[in-house]
């Protein structure tokens, strides 16, 4: 996938695609694997007086409570999966409970779930049972080959029409059989942009009624407990997202990718700005939806701890199900050093976190309802709600 980010113009990031590292690049990091070998034993002898990886040298600052689970994109392939525990230790053991990765669109193969990555992902899940796997799927193959509007409104036409069912239906039943049928689908992210083929602004009408064929494809094979997370990008972009929404009965989720850009606008303006992040959480909660942020970091406004800041803070009051920021150049902070002032921020306000809830928010899919029994029971047994145990975050040393 490409981030391009459309709205300002910038030229596409593949996220699956990394150029292999050089063989200076190994050797320095084999260095590096045994100088934190050697520092961990120190460490064990005698207690840190600070964080040692803290920007700065100051120590990471309060934490807030939250149940939103949070992760990151660290890279599509197997090297990100191994990269989360990585990151974990970066943030003083938080509990990234959200693995997050994109499945290539360049052929319907692609989208059917061939990518061998799949496994290595569907391993990570099954570890525990309190994790999160969140998946994009392209909507359409051929997605970042720049296929003219008109050809995209045929090929929504053809989805609408059902051509493109099966290839859902295969998807759906590796997934199931890889034994991650709760994955979360992110379906034809930021269709309100230009960036895609499977974008919504050539033709709204057809491209809903193509999500719901593929929702419903997805939703035949047994055993599937999918969520479908509608993700636009924050603002207006090409069309207004409000017009690609596709119907409650095929949408668990919605999420908003928010970037801080364009250059110079404000966090407040973020907020406030029409299809910003304020209309994100009002339309949800009119829909009577969770929201998500499955992309959202730095951007147009460079090395921002502002953004940062008020981003996390978002989050914690609004508790989404779950975010995961961009972990690479320009949006990243662990992966990137070009922005060290937020990733202070970001690992001062994360650093330790756990999360108290012992599993995750579920919004099942809606389904059919059934016949009633005959003589219904005078008085149904009603299980009160139990409020998850507070814990306190963990201080690092």
């Amino acid at each position: 996938m490409r981030q391009g980010k459309h709205r300002n113009g910038m030229s596409g990031i593949t996220k699956h695609r990394r150029k292999s590292p050089s063989a200076a690049a190994i050797r320095r990091a084999l260095g590096a694997v045994v100088a934190a070998g050697a520092l961990v034993s120190c460490l064990a002898a005698a207690p840190p007086t600070r964080d040692p990886g803290s920007a700065g040298g100051s120590e990471p600052g309060p934490k807030h409570p939250s149940t939103t689970w949070f992760g990151a994109f660290l890279e599509s392939d197997e090297r990100g999966v191994q990269r989360m525990g990585e990151l974990e230790r970066w943030l003083g053991g938080a509990d990234l409970r959200v693995g997050h990765t994109y499945l290539p669109g360049d052929s319907w193969s692609d989208i059917e779930g061939h990518a061998h990555f799949l496994e290595r992902w569907a391993g990570w899940r099954r570890q525990r049972q309190d994790r999160l796997f969140v998946l994009n799927v392209p909507m359409l193959a051929h997605n970042e080959a720049g296929v003219s509007d008109n050809g995209v409104r045929r090929l929504l036409r053809q989805g609408q029409e059902g051509l493109f069912d099966e290839h859902f239906k295969k998807l759906a039943e590796r997934l199931v059989a890889l034994n991650i049928p709760d994955t979360v689908i992110v379906l034809g992210w930021e269709m309100n942009g230009t960036t895609y083929t499977h974008r919504c602004g050539p033709d709204p009408e057809a491209w809903k009624a193509y999500w719901r064929r593929a929702v419903t494809a997805m939703r035949s094979v047994p055993g599937q407990k999918f969520r479908f997370d509608f993700a636009p990008s924050r603002g207006r972009d090409a069309v207004p997202w409000t017009a690609c929404y596709p119907g409650d009965d095929v949408v668990d989720v919605i999420g908003m990718d928010s970037y801080d850009q364009p250059p110079g606008q404000s966090f407040d303006e973020q907020v406030k700005e029409p299809y910003g992040l304020q209309q994100h959480v009002d339309f949800a909660a009119a829909h009577k939806k969770q929201i998500s942020y499955p992309e959202w970091g730095l951007f147009r406004n460079g090395d921002n701890p502002e953004y940062m800041r008020r981003m996390l803070e978002w989050m914690d009051v609004h508790n989404p199900l779950y975010n995961t920021i961009t972990d690479y150049c320009p949006h990243g902070v662990w992966q990137c050093d070009a922005n060290p002032k937020a990733a202070k921020v970001y690992r001062a306000v994360l650093f330790g976190r756990t999360e108290p809830n012992p599993t995750p928010p579920v919004t099942p899919p809606v389904t059919p309802p059934m016949t009633p029994p005959v003589t219904p029971p005078v008085t149904p047994p009603v299980t009160p709600p139990v409020a998850p145990p507070e814990t306190s975050p963990v201080t690092p040393p």
